[in-house]
């Protein structure tokens, strides 16, 4: 199946509107072939000295009553079928990015920003000029050049035949520049998705770039990628600029023909002198149906290569998605269990960031994760809402394997904070409630919950202070507590936070660490933190080196074993005592 089954759904949709579209097109297309007989009638009656005032002025008036005419039927197929493509191109843009979002995070950890947004952009706007455009110059090369060459044919049969000379060799001609076509268009979309991926990342990362003095650094890359665009669209336009040259120069040959040909005919009375006129006329028209047949070739190719591009990734499989009857998560208060859980970002023979993990947490229980840098306990974390999937052993959710529970009802009963916090271009109220419809009291309580109170109270417009492109207006602890009011104000039985007070000064974490004390009571909580201030509420506390579990136990049993957790709990005690002094 070829990836032209993308566009079908949309124009079987619109398929009245298709019609209505096309047979406005068509009455354009026999209105403009009535315009040269009216020339033709004028012209034989001038050169037979029997024109007058009067028969001029109402063939003038013909055609301009058919101009208008034309120009309605015109609006109304730009109408339908411009706006149909538009349609198309609104229907993909939707389905890609329904489809990106079912996609896991590894997905996303191996493909660009910029080639994404190349896809949702050029390609699609490529495949709205081919079933728009493209449909009308289609029309037009079928239609119009059909019923031009039937009108020639009438006025002289073999004048037309001589005329049509040229058409093989265009056909010819045709068939070979769009094979070559298609390539070059992949490439020059390759490259576009290069030089976006390089132009946003540099942008992303202006400030670095500022601090660093890379300026020069950061041009040269963004030059490169636009010279690499440059070369790739050069190559395109050496075979498109030979192209469309070649449908004028056999367009031309024809005009020749006529001249000579028709002109010797006319001389000898074989033709009238309006015969002629109507025939380059009609020679005129049939110019653009064979020069649409080029720009036809060349919008399908463009819109072809953008469908397959398009096509291989809606064709990319979800890695995690719901399995064959999978149930929703019915209990309110799961437990969590690892049994034996191994994990690997990618495949064998990729090294395990886990390893036989043995791990459970009762419901209402508290329990903090530490580790060195790398030593996968975000990675944990990522594993209980299925952001990753096991690489093996059993991932347990309320007594049942994740993979047998449905995503959405697993999601819902989790609240994940992340240790890097993403915000959205909106504002503060707008980055917590997510869109949510939340009571002013619940939004309250979850501010002073996050010791976010005093944040808001210093900004002049609170919570409708709007944050800038990933919030950076604000401070790194400021928009960590933001992130943990939405976490917080997701209310989900699970509440999973990755380095929560990572970001704050000690009487901030104070606070927050005080604020879920009071919080947990009716959820279960995961929080890896270095910090181990952020465990003072812990149950249990377990100690991950090397993706291994190393230790578990409440503090003071840690403390004792005089492990990895007694040496940190020294370290950090006297740079707390460092900072006092």
């Amino acid at each position: 199946m070829t990836s032209t089954h993308l566009v079908r759904p949309y124009l079987t949709e619109n398929r009245r509107t298709i019609a209505a579209g096309l047979l406005s097109l068509i009455i354009v297309d026999v209105l403009q072939l009535l315009i040269p007989w009216v020339i033709k009638r004028a012209v034989d009656d001038l050169t037979l000295g029997a024109a007058d005032p009067r028969s001029l002025l109402g063939q003038a008036l013909t055609i301009a009553l058919l101009a208008v005419v034309i120009g309605a039927f015109r609006y109304v197929w730009r109408r339908c079928l411009l706006g149909t493509s538009r349609r198309v191109e609104e229907g993909l843009r939707n389905r890609l990015f329904a489809h990106l979002q079912t996609l896991s995070p590894a997905y996303f950890d191996a493909t660009r920003t910029g080639d994404l947004m190349a896809h949702a952009t050029n390609d699609i706007n490529q495949v709205r000029m081919a079933t728009g455009m493209g449909l009308v110059a289609l029309n037009d090369a079928v239609v119009l050049g059909t019923a031009a060459i039937g009108f020639m044919a009438v006025i002289n049969l073999r004048l037309t035949l001589l005329v049509l000379i040229p058409a093989p060799l265009i056909i010819l001609g045709t068939r070979f520049f769009s094979r070559q076509m298609h390539a070059r268009y992949q490439r020059v979309q390759a490259a576009f998705g290069d030089l976006t991926e390089t132009v946003r990342e540099r942008l992303a990362g202006v400030r670095i770039i500022k601090a660093h003095n890379w300026e020069a650094a950061a041009s040269r890359a963004v030059a490169a990628a636009s010279r690499d665009y440059v070369e790739r669209n050069l190559e395109l336009v050496r075979i498109t600029g030979a192209f469309l040259p070649m449908m004028l120069l056999f367009t031309n040959l024809s005009l020749v023909i006529v001249l000579y040909f028709g002109g010797r005919q006319a001389i000898l009375a074989v033709i009238t002198p309006g015969d002629l006129a109507a025939f380059i006329n009609y020679l005129g028209l049939l110019t653009w149906p064979m020069m649409a047949m080029g720009w036809v070739t060349n919008l399908i190719q463009r819109g072809r290569a953008s469908l397959d591009r398009l096509e291989r990734i809606l064709q990319t499989p979800a890695a995690i998605a719901d399995a064959p009857g999978a149930r929703p998560l019915e209990t309110l208060r799961p437990a969590v269990a690892f049994r034996g859980v191994h994990f690997a970002y990618g495949p064998a023979p990729a090294a395990p960031v886990l390893r036989d993990i043995r791990l459970t947490l009762r419901f209402g229980e508290t329990l903090g994760i530490v580790g060195p840098p790398g030593s996968g306990k975000t990675t944990l974390l990522r594993l209980i809402p299925r952001l990753y999937e096991v690489s093996g052993g059993r991932l347990e959710v309320g007594g049942r394997d994740v993979r047998e529970l449905s995503l959405a009802s697993l999601r819902s009963r989790v609240a994940f904070m992340p240790q890097e916090p993403f915000l959205f271009a909106a504002t503060i109220e707008e980055n917590i409630t997510l869109g949510r419809r939340v009571p002013a009291s619940r939004l309250e309580a979850v501010l002073e919950e996050a010791a976010l109170g005093s944040t808001l109270r210093s900004l002049p417009r609170g919570l409708e202070t709007l944050v800038g492109e990933k919030g950076v207006i604000l401070s790194g602890g400021q928009k960590q507590r933001i992130a943990l009011a939405r976490a917080l104000l997701a209310d989900a039985p699970l509440l999973l936070l990755d380095d929560p007070v990572s970001q704050v000064d000690s009487a901030t974490a104070g606070t927050i660490v005080a604020a879920l004390a009071r919080a947990r009571g009716g959820r279960s909580m995961l929080i890896a933190s270095h910090r181990l201030a952020a465990l003072r509420l812990a149950d249990r506390i377990v100690t991950l080196e090397g993706g291994c579990l190393r230790e578990c136990g409440t503090h003071e049993e840690l403390v004792r074993a005089g492990g990895y957790y007694a040496e940190a709990f020294r370290r950090q005690a006297l740079e707390g005592e460092l900072d006092a002094a």
